[in-house]
């Protein structure tokens, strides 16, 4: 089992060039893919998503790569047509200007706007994916390295959530039995006072037993306890399994509010609160699993 939070960075050299991608990964019900890669590889885009989409299933992934190419592959162009066009300007400038040293250096022309431009050499980028690969899958392994240690440690909280419902579970078993015998002798009771001696007692005993019943949640412990086995069972699939963690997790909130709402006695009442508590960190965590 993964979690959808992690971090991954890879970075590789070849052909001149280093690239670095760095994976930054957060939880979410789908699976999203937000890319900032250099212009250069923008050709690229389509490709690398395929890729993350093959290895990640859910999850919010920002992707952010950096090339950096090495020294030589920039050089510096002149714009001459340019510089002509700014001398010419400020030596008419200077003759209109009395006291003005109209010699101007060519260091002073050189800084003025447009006239000297970084340029890149040509290459053939994609010559260079075999680099963007190697980076991209070293990311990919540490993001996916801690998405299981992150998943690991999910796990044993679960465990230990389960563990804790399963208790309580047994506890409104416990109670709500002696809940059930109670109710039909309180019923019994109340029942013969309001009615006359010529009901038959076997059918007066017969309405407060079908009254009792609908106080009865032995179904819903029954499936909670399947529940809390299908949960853990799915703990030990090596597949993503957030969804499945999801859906049980709303089906065991489902029986604990039938359970409360039948509940008839504090005790019970009181049992049913500690069960949405412990469901509720459950539900917060799996919003995290892959």
């Amino acid at each position: 089992m993964n979690s959808m939070t992690g971090f991954g960075r890879g970075e590789a050299s070849g052909g001149g060039v280093t690239v670095t991608v760095e994976l930054k990964s957060v939880n979410n019900r789908f699976r999203d893919l937000q890319l900032r890669c250099p212009r250069e590889y923008a050709a690229m885009e389509p490709r690398i998503t395929n890729i993350l989409k093959a290895r990640f299933s859910r999850g919010r992934i920002d992707v952010t790569m950096r090339r950096v190419c090495r020294e030589g592959r920039h050089g510096i162009m002149a714009d001459v047509g340019l510089a002509r066009a700014y001398h010419r300007t400020l030596m008419d400038l200077a003759e209109q200007l009395p006291n003005v040293d109209a010699r101007i250096p060519v260091s002073y022309i050189a800084g003025l706007p447009g006239v000297l431009t970084s340029v890149e050499e040509e290459v053939d980028v994609t010559s260079e994916w075999s680099v963007v690969e190697a980076a991209l899958n070293a990311a990919m392994d540490h993001l996916a390295d801690m998405r299981q240690r992150e998943g690991e440690a999910l796990c044993r909280a679960f465990r230990e959530q389960l563990d804790e419902l399963d208790d309580l579970n047994q506890r409104v078993e416990a109670e709500s039995g002696e809940v059930a015998s109670r109710m039909r002798l309180r019923l019994m009771d109340r029942l013969n006072k309001l009615v006359s001696d010529r009901v038959d007692p076997d059918r007066l005993a017969q309405e407060a037993a079908i009254l009792a019943d609908k106080a009865d949640v032995a179904e819903e412990l029954t499936r909670l306890s399947s529940h809390f086995s299908q949960f853990r069972r799915a703990l030990e699939l090596d597949e993503p399994v957030g969804r499945k963690l999801d859906f049980l997790a709303q089906e065991m909130n489902r029986e604990i509010n039938t359970i409360g709402s039948k509940a008839a006695e504090h005790a019970v009442s009181s049992l049913v609160v500690e069960m949405k508590t412990a469901l509720e960190r459950i539900r917060e965590q799996v919003a995290n699993v892959e």
